[in-house]
């Protein structure tokens, strides 16, 4: 062999060895699939997804199915530049920054508590909306998320605590909570009265100056619920706000005579609120073709997601727009009933 076909050939050798490895190279990127779905008036492993205790539920049919999104990926579970290439070239799937989804300073295990506790709020805000919905009255009460280490009130208060006053006056939302603390000045002290369990308790902390120089003494708060009667959500390993509305409607379902669907296969997302505002939602192109796959031929649209839906939409599958857990119903009642006009998605 001549020295310039053994300098070719090992070139070459080269080249491809390094083209293979750099292809096996962990890179910076996600990728997004269409995951399960799962049918919120059906079952999930055995057990309802959905149960309510102390109040008449009737029987249901077809399916109000939440849609989901797979992800691969993520901080200490890089995926390869090929896996990445081939997701490029899949119209069923979205290849993004893994920034987008786990920022810089989040672990994966902090994002994925973080979807947890999304999930479990979602759960709550549809239990609400559904009622609201049904005009069934409920009390929201303001409760302690978390503590921020270091602050005064880490170790005094615990997740969960109910605040029912501060300094004496009654604490109606959280805002109302922020802002008897923020009439204080950094050091003064700041007198809760929360239930923690079947306790009254008393919570005396001072307040501390944040680094904008208001007083703040390092509580989380968010709104929880007590409703009158008991409603259990059963998804699994499933993440994330974007289930509220079909979890509102499958409540729903369940809690008023004949099945809300006619036994047809309908599916959605969209985040909710417990005044029943459906919200935008990340990854439908997505969520389309998983809710397709699983044999939906309705898809239930945010309002504010359908110009990017239509782009992608999946053959044989319909776009209907809701902006709140009222629109979905109305518009179930017109796909079950073959009556009236339903909004559809446009690209404006």
């Amino acid at each position: 062999m001549s020295r310039r076909a053994l300098t070719l050939m090992v070139a070459g050798f080269l080249t491809l060895l390094l083209g293979v490895v750099g292809a096996l190279l962990p890179v910076p990127y996600v990728v997004l699939s269409p995951g399960p779905t799962e049918n919120t008036i059906g079952d999930v492993k055995g057990k309802p997804v959905i149960s309510i205790e102390g109040r008449e539920t009737y029987p249901t049919d077809g399916k109000l199915s939440l849609v989901t999104v797979a992800y691969q990926g993520g901080p200490g579970n890089r995926i390869d530049l090929f896996r990445a290439l081939r997701g490029w070239i899949d119209p069923t799937v979205a290849v993004v920054p893994e920034e987008t989804i786990f920022p810089p300073t989040s672990t994966a295990e902090e994002v994925e508590q973080q979807n947890f506790q999304e999930m479990t709020n979602s759960q709550d805000d549809a239990t609400a909306a559904a009622l609201t919905e049904l005009k069934i009255p409920y009390t929201s009460v303001v409760t302690v998320a978390s503590t921020q280490k270091g602050l005064p009130a880490d170790g005094h208060f615990q997740t969960g605590d109910e605040i029912v006053s501060v300094d004496g006056v009654p604490a109606t939302d959280r805002e109302s909570v922020s802002g008897i603390v923020r009439r204080h000045k950094a050091g003064e002290t700041v007198t809760f009265t929360v239930n923690r369990g079947d306790r009254s308790l008393t919570v005396a902390v001072p307040t501390v100056a944040a680094k904008d120089g208001t007083p703040i003494v390092g509580i989380t708060m968010r709104i929880s619920y007590k409703f009158p009667f008991k409603v259990k959500i059963n998804v699994g390993d499933v993440g994330g706000p974007s289930a509220g509305m079909m979890f509102s409607l499958g409540i729903v379902d369940k809690l008023t005579p004949g099945p809300l669907t006619g036994g047809k296969s309908i599916a959605g997302t969209g985040t909710i609120t417990p005044e029943g505002k459906v919200g935008p939602i990340g990854g439908i192109s997505q969520k389309m073709v998983g809710a397709r796959r699983s044999g939906a031929t309705v898809f239930l649209t945010p309002a504010d997601n359908c110009a990017e839906a239509v782009k992608s939409v999946p053959d044989g599958m319909r776009l209907y727009k809701v902006g709140t857990l009222h629109d979905a119903v109305k518009a179930i009642d017109a796909i079950r009933t073959g009556t009236g006009s339903i909004p559809t998605c446009s690209a404006s």
